[in-house]
C-alpha cells in the first residue's frame, strides 16, 4: 500500500478554487444550503438540542466568536463545530454518499464553518474546504468498505467524518502538507462512532457527527501549532485501515484523486429517515399514486432490501416494528413505510404525529422485511429495494433501483428548496386554509383598491375567478371550512393586519433567523 496519507496531505494543501469544475462548485453550494436549512429546523425542533445546549453552556464554551445558524448566542470554535455537526445531523435529512454509505456536509462544513470564521475566509476558500474535506472523507470511506465497516460496530460518518473535517479544517488554516500528516495522525485517536445507538434510540448517532467536527477542528489546530501526530495515519500496521476497515478496496482512495470528484455523487434526502429507506418509500408513493389505494385496502407490505440494509433498518423485525422514539422510527423500514402509505411521503412532522398515532403502530404489523436479490446486486452504488404489497387481495410489485435524490435521480430546483421533494401532505384547499388570511373583508373601499386581494383566501381558492364575486364566495368557503373542521382566517380591520405584518417583519429580522 503506497504512502496514502502523504498523498491525501498534498491534495489537502495544494487544491485550489480554480481547480474545482463548474458543476462541482455548484453542487458544493447546494450541498451547503440544504445543510444550513436542517441546521435552523433541527435547533429549534429535534428533541435532543436543548441537551446538548445545556451542556456546552455548563462547560462554558458559549461567549466565543463564531456562530451557530438560528442561534442568537456565539460559541467558542469547538462548540461551533460541535453544535452546528450535530443539528446539522440530528434530523438524518443531511446529504449521503451511496457507495461510502455516510453523510458528508454535518461533520465537514461545521468544522470548515469555524474554521472559516476563526481565519475570516472567503466564501470561495470556504467551497474549496468543503470539497477538500468530501473527498478525503468519501475516498476513505469507499476504501474501507461501508459493509465491512459496519460489521465492526463503526458508524463510517463519523470514523471518516474526523478525517474529513481536519482536511476541511486544515486547509482554510493553510497547513503545510508535513502538518496535514500530523493532523491525520492526531485524527486516528479522534477517529470513533458507535451503531449501538441502534438498540434503543439513543442520540448519539447525531453527535457522533458534531464531535467529529469539533474534534477534526481540534486536530488541525493543534498540527498547526507544531504538534506532532503519527504519520501514517491510514496505511501504517495501527493505522485506519487496519484497524477499522480491513477487507476494503485501498486503491478507491487515491484513484482520480483531484480530477475526479465524488463530491458529485453525494446525495441529497427528500426524506428525514435512514437513506436505506427511502427506495421503498419512492416506490409505495408510485404504487400508491398508481392504484390510489388508502391504508385500509392493503393486506400486508414485504420490502426486500440488501443485507446492510435489513441489519439497519429492517433487524431485528419485531423491535423495527414498535419503534418507541424518534430515532427508532428513522430507522424502522415497517414505520417509514406505515407513514408513507397513511400519508403519501414521510416528512419530519409525521413522527410526532405517527409514533403515538395506534392506527399507524398496528399498520406497522403488516410490514415485513426480507432479503432481496435484486437489491443485493445494486449494494453498494446504490440503495435500492423491492416493494411487493396486497391491495385488496391483488398482489403489486415495485423495484426502485435508484432512489430519489441520488445524482441520477436528482431533485429538480422547486422541489429541492421547497424540501420535502415537494410534497404537500394536504389538499391544495386544505394547504390555502392553513396558511392563508383574509384582511379588512368588509371595508368595500379597501377591496375596491385592492381588486378583492384583500380575500387572500378566496384569491388562492380561485385564483382564475373574477375579484367581483369573492365576497359572495367567502361566505361558502367560510361555511365549508367550518363543516369539515378546517381554520378560515380573517383579520377584520386594515390596523390589525398591518399591525401583525409588522410584528412577522421584526421576528424574521432577529439574529435567531438570520444566516449571517
Amino acid at each position: 500500500m503506497e504512502n496514502m496519507t502523504e498523498k491525501f496531505a498534498e491534495f489537502c494543501e495544494e487544491l485550489k478554487y480554480e481547480d474545482l469544475p463548474p458543476e462541482v462548485i455548484k453542487r458544493t453550494k447546494l450541498l451547503i444550503l440544504d445543510t444550513v436549512g436542517i441546521i435552523i429546523r433541527a435547533r429549534h425542533d429535534a428533541e435532543s438540542t436543548s441537551s446538548l445546549v445545556s451542556a456546552i453552556d455548563k462547560l462554558e464554551m458559549g461567549n466565543g466568536s463564531c456562530q451557530v445558524f438560528s442561534d442568537k448566542k456565539t460559541y467558542t470554535p469547538s462548540a461551533a463545530a460541535l453544535l452546528n455537526g450535530t443539528l446539522a445531523h440530528s434530523l438524518d435529512f443531511d446529504d449521503t454518499h451511496a457507495e461510502a454509505s455516510l453523510h458528508s456536509s454535518a461533520p465537514i462544513l461545521s468544522a470548515a464553518l469555524a474554521a472559516a470564521q476563526m481565519n475570516k475566509s472567503s466564501g470561495q476558500e470556504l467551497i474549496t474546504a468543503c470539497v477538500v474535506g468530501y473527498e478525503t472523507q468519501i475516498r476513505l470511506g469507499l476504501a474501507g468498505g461501508s459493509s465491512a465497516h459496519y460489521k465492526k460496530g463503526f458508524h463510517p460518518t463519523a470514523t471518516c467524518g474526523v478525517f474529513g473535517a481536519v482536511a476541511a479544517a486544515g486547509h482554510l488554516m493553510g497547513l503545510t502538507k508535513d502538518q496535514f500528516i500530523s493532523a491525520f495522525g492526531i485524527a486516528l485517536s479522534q477517529s470513533a462512532g458507535s451503531m449501538q445507538f441502534l438498540t434503543d434510540g439513543a442520540w448519539t448517532k447525531r453527535s457522533h457527527v458534531g464531535q467529529a467536527a469539533q474534534n477534526g477542528l481540534s486536530c488541525a489546530i493543534m498540527a498547526g501549532e507544531g504538534f506532532k501526530g503519527p504519520s501514517q495515519a491510514f496505511e501504517g500496521q495501527w493505522g485506519y485501515f487496519h484497524s477499522y476497515a480491513s477487507g476494503g478496496d485501498f486503491k478507491k482512495a487515491l484513484d482520480g484523486l483531484g480530477k475526479k470528484f465524488e463530491t458529485l455523487n453525494l446525495g441529497v434526502k427528500p426524506y428525514p429517515s435512514c437513506r436505506y429507506s427511502h427506495a421503498a418509500i419512492d416506490g409505495i408513493i408510485e404504487l400508491k399514486n398508481e392504484l390510489g389505494f388508502s391504508s385500509e385496502d392493503v393486506e400486508n407490505i414485504d420490502i426486500g432490501l440488501s443485507e446492510t440494509a435489513l441489519n439497519i433498518i429492517g433487524y431485528p423485525l419485531k423491535d423495527k416494528q414498535h419503534p418507541k422514539s424518534i430515532v427508532d422510527g428513522q430507522f424502522s423500514m415497517p414505520f417509514c413505510a406505515a407513514v408513507t402509505v397513511k400519508s403519501g411521503g414521510l416528512n419530519w412532522d409525521d413522527y410526532n404525529k405517527h409514533l403515538n398515532n395506534n392506527d399507524t403502530l398496528s399498520f406497522c404489523n403488516k410490514i415485513k422485511v426480507s432479503p432481496d436479490e435484486d437489491a443485493e446486486k445494486c449494494c453498494p452504488e446504490y440503495m435500492s429495494a423491492k416493494v411487493k404489497l396486497v391491495v385488496k387481495g391483488v398482489k403489486h410489485e415495485k423495484f426502485v433501483k435508484i432512489p430519489k435524490g441520488e445524482p441520477e435521480n436528482f431533485m429538480e430546483d422547486n422541489e429541492f428548496i421547497n424540501g420535502d421533494a415537494g410534497v404537500i401532505n394536504e389538499s391544495y384547499e386544505s394547504h390555502q386554509l392553513n396558511t392563508t388570511s383574509n384582511f379588512a373583508p368588509t371595508n368595500k373601499l379597501l377591496t375596491w383598491y385592492c381588486g378583492g386581494l384583500n380575500y387572500q383566501v378566496e384569491h388562492h381558492i380561485f385564483p382564475s375567478v373574477s375579484h367581483v364575486h369573492y365576497p359572495a364566495i367567502s361566505k361558502i368557503v367560510k361555511a365549508t371550512a367550518e363543516e369539515f373542521h378546517l381554520p378560515y382566517k380573517s383579520v377584520p380591520s386594515w390596523g390589525e393586519a398591518l399591525r401583525i405584518h409588522q410584528r412577522t417583519m421584526k421576528k424574521l429580522g432577529e439574529p435567531e433567523w438570520s444566516l449571517a
